[in-house]
Formats: C-alpha cells, structure tokens, sequence
C-alpha cells in the first residue's frame, strides 16, 4: 500500500520510477515552501538527480504513489530544466535537518527553552492531494558521548525554523555529512556545488583537513578559489598544506599576488617550498603541471622495496604505476635522473632484484619548460599514464601525470556539466 505518511530522511535516495516503471533518477532532497504564519508548510515537490548527475524538480502533484523501495510518477515526462532553489524555499536535508529549533511542548517539560537540533520532517498528504510537513523529529545535544533521545512533535509547537532564523551562522552539518560518507571526493565535490552558499561554507569548516583537501581539488578553479576566500586564513593556510603540491600551486596561481603570498607565509615550510618551486614555471609547461613527489628511489633500491612504494594507497593509479630511479638525494629537485621502471616490469622481476638493474633509460624525460601541446604528445607517443620532467642539469624535478594533462585540455568548466562518463549511473 502506497504510503500518505512518511519522513523525508528515508526518501533521500530512492528510485524515480516513471509510470511504466523506467528508472528516472533518484532523490536527493525534499522542497519545502516555509510560511511565517506558522502553519504546516507545503512540500511543493523533490530533487531529483538524474543518471547524467542532472538535478531537476519534480512537483508532488507528480507521485503516484510512495512505496518503501522507490516512488513513482504519474508521467514519464519531466522538465529536464536545472532545479533552481526559489525565495520562500527550503532543502528539507540540506538547510532543515541538522537546524537547532526550540520546543514548546508541555508533553516535553525537559526540552522547554532548550536547543535541539531537527533530525528528520514527517510530511502527510492532506485530502487535497497537497503535501505537508506535520510532524519535526529532535534530538538534544550529545552528553558523555551519548545520543540523546529523539522526540517527534507536532510542527506548530517548533520555533526557528524560519528562512531567516535557519540562515543565521552556525548551524550543525552532521546529517550532511553522513551523507558524504563512503564517496568519493569528486562526488562530495559536486553534491558541495549543490548546496545553498552558506550550508557550502559550514561543510567545508566541518571537514578535515585531509578530506576537505581532496574534495577541493576536484572542484572548478572559481569554485576552489570562492571557498578558500571564506575560510579564516590560517585554516586555509591548512588547508593548501594537506593539498597536493600541484593543486596548492594551481590554486594560489588564481589568487592576487598579495593573497597567494601571505597564504605562503603561513603554510609550514616544509610545505611550501616545493609549492614555491612550482609556482616558478609556467601553469601550461611541464613544469607547471606535475607534481614533485612522484615515487623515487636510488640504483640500490630492490624491486621489493619498489613495489612497498607503490603499495602507498596515497598515490593515485597513475602515480602509482612507474617509478623513478636517480642518484642521491631522492628528494626532488633529486640527483641525477638514470630512468623509470614500469610497474609492469616490477612485478615480472624477482623481489631481490635490484631496480638500477632493470631501469628504462630509453625514455627521454620532459623537459620543464615544454608546453602542454608538447607533452601530449609525448604521453600519446608513448602510450604513458606518467612521465618524469627534469631541469637542464638533469635533476629529477617531478612528474606529470595523465589527470593533469586532461585537466589542462578538458574545457575550462568540464568540472561543472552534469554529464558523467557513458553508462554512469549515481547511487
């Protein structure tokens, strides 16, 4: 039996069938239209996210019928336009959930002048075929590290939950999060693209360090530089630190000098200074565009020293696929560059082998002054995922990767279509 009552936390997710039963997409958010006169809101329709990563609006007055494993339409025709948020409009998961409210219930003596936070909305459908929310599921702060008691209230004994009062700073970010758990960066990055401005900015303060670093590097260059902006300096200057050195560099690159400087100066040495080298070569040149911590080893490194290397799951795929063989130090700027070993030979050779035996010096490295058009060419050339970039001394300085060169010849705002790779389906 198709439900007239539900909460909105377990649509998030759910198939969109249309009425032949096609998969249309799923839901990732409820669209509420918030009065000031107190009464129960109208849910004016879901967000729907297409399998092309496309968030489109789809009013109630569109469901069948909601059932536990998907929700069906009446048509199998919708807008295809962009979900646009309008005034008076709120995203029950993203700007409702998680907002600390007051409860006047006298059922609920202990919760009076207390703030609680919004856990979950229960909606209903009236006679008229119209959707409200009816019911606010709370929860109080945590005590000793335990969750306190959800409690479910009747909507009109809930104060705060205006537009203006659920704008206002500092409002918690833990359901969004939960959200975020298990994907993968460019996914946090485009569903962080998705949200209100000021919801965008408290889920970036919530996350680490680490993990705010990954999800920035997937985002488009204004966007990266839009967020940084709104974080207090010192916690950007974090943030470029746990960066790659590579995204920090291109990053700072879109800042005034004056900006870029002063983050610079914050960041610990250690940190910047393989940014500051990068930031001396132009952002189209080899130089430019790889990274200066490839996997680098000297002539008397074994091949099972090598393979530990590239075990790191630090390393993205293509990184991770050759490593660098040079005279001491191996520390970049290195030593002198003797040759790469392909993983592929790594794994073919015995493990006390060692790799200054089996190194390819054939492959003649990068220059760093080479221009991108030049360096797409070699890796087209040489079937390659990574290749070395050395100085005119032959120092090993870094290597660039395919990621980088398709970055650089992929349309500037590839980052913000809704398209993903043929065949692609979200979860």
């Amino acid at each position: 039996m198709a439900a007239t009552r539900v909460y909105v936390a377990r649509l998030a997710g759910l198939v969109v069938l249309g009425p032949d039963g096609e998969s249309i997409g799923r839901i990732r958010d409820v669209v509420v239209a918030i009065r000031y006169d107190r009464q129960q809101p109208r849910i004016h329709g879901l967000v729907v996210e297409l399998p092309t990563r496309r968030r489109i609006f789809v009013p109630m007055l569109r469901l069948t019928s909601i059932d536990p494993g998907a929700v069906t339409l009446n048509t199998g025709t919708v807008s295809l336009r962009r979900f646009t948020q309008r005034p008076g409009e709120l995203l029950a998961l993203a700007q409702i959930v998680d907002s600390s409210v007051r409860v006047a219930d006298p059922d609920l003596p202990d919760l009076a002048g207390v703030d609680v936070f919004v856990v979950d909305l229960g909606i209903e459908q009236t006679r008229t075929r119209d959707w409200r929310v009816t019911r606010v599921a709370v929860r109080g702060h945590r005590r000793l590290g335990r969750r306190r008691a959800v409690h479910v209230v009747d909507w009109d004994r809930v104060s705060g939950l205006t537009p203006y009062e659920i704008g206002r700073p500092g409002q918690d970010v833990t359901a969004l999060l939960e959200q975020f758990e298990g994907l993968r960066p460019a996914d946090v990055a485009h569903l962080l693209r998705e949200l209100p401005e000021k919801r965008r900015v408290e889920v970036a303060v919530a996350l680490d360090d680490e993990r705010l670093a990954d999800v920035v590097q997937e985002l488009p260059d204004d966007d990266q530089v839009e967020l940084l902006g709104q974080l207090e300096i010192r916690r950007a200057a974090d943030l470029l630190e746990a960066m790659d050195p590579d995204d920090a560099a291109d990053l700072l690159g879109e800042l005034p000098k004056g900006e870029a400087d002063s983050l610079l100066a914050l960041m610990d040495p250690e940190e910047s200074e393989p940014v500051r080298r990068l930031l001396e070569h132009s952002p189209d040149t080899a130089g430019g565009l790889m990274t200066p911590e490839p996997v680098i080893l000297n002539p008397s490194a074994t091949v099972a020293e090598a393979l530990a290397k590239v075990r790191n799951p630090d390393l993205t795929p293509a990184l991770a696929s050759m490593v660098f063989v040079v005279r001491p130090p191996t520390a970049t700027p290195t030593g002198r560059y003797l040759g790469s070993v392909h993983i592929q030979q790594l794994l073919r050779e015995p493990p006390a082998h060692l790799v200054g035996g089996i190194v390819d010096n054939a492959l003649a490295p990068l220059r760093a002054d080479v221009p991108l058009a030049a360096v797409t060419r070699y890796f087209a050339t040489y079937n390659l995922v990574c290749g070395p970039v050395v100085d005119e001394e032959n120092h090993l300085l870094g290597a660039v990767t395919v990621d980088d060169v398709l970055d650089h010849l992929l349309p500037e705002d590839w980052r913000e279509a809704d398209e993903l790779h043929p065949g692609s389906v979200p979860s």
